[in-house]
């Protein structure tokens, strides 16, 4: 997969302070890789450190940048997602210190006709794995007329 942008707002739908990750580092057909720094100012943090927490929605940033590049390379533009879950999020911290460089990555497992998705994710700083987990998400065609649609079907 060959991209030109080089924004990771390019990527993902995110912006302000729930924008969390910095840098698309690399992507490919079925896996990403991204940064995020952990800074005193960022919303979440807390103490001086970022719950573990907050690693399910850094994957799930991760996820869209991965969905993002692959909708920038059809010449579509980059769509709403949503995260449904996740199984097995183990984090062998309480939390991202400040000053940390975050190195997010996410694997396809897989991704359905439907929009289902599965991705095996982990965190990373210094070369040490801090968290992982598999990760349920649902990518449909038009994000934004998926939740219009979903708003007038409420009791």
């Amino acid at each position: 997969m060959v991209t030109t942008e080089t924004s990771i707002e390019a990527y993902i739908p995110h912006r302000g302070a729930m924008r969390l990750i910095d840098r698309l580092v690399s992507i490919s057909p079925d896996h990403v890789v991204v940064e995020a720094e952990v800074r005193a100012d960022q919303l979440f943090v807390l103490g001086g450190e970022l719950p573990a927490w907050v690693g399910i929605e850094l994957m799930a940033q991760a996820i869209a940048a991965w969905a993002g590049g692959c909708a920038l390379e059809r010449g579509e533009p980059v769509n709403l997602g949503f995260l449904l879950g996740t199984r097995r999020y183990v984090a062998d911290c309480a939390g991202f210190a400040v000053g940390s460089v975050l190195r997010i990555e996410a694997r396809s497992e897989l991704v359905a006709d439907n929009g289902l998705g599965m991705f095996d994710c982990r965190i990373c700083a210094n070369g040490e794995e801090l968290a992982r987990a598999h990760v349920s998400v649902f990518a449909p065609e038009d994000g934004m007329a998926y939740l219009k649609e979903s708003e007038g079907n409420r009791v």
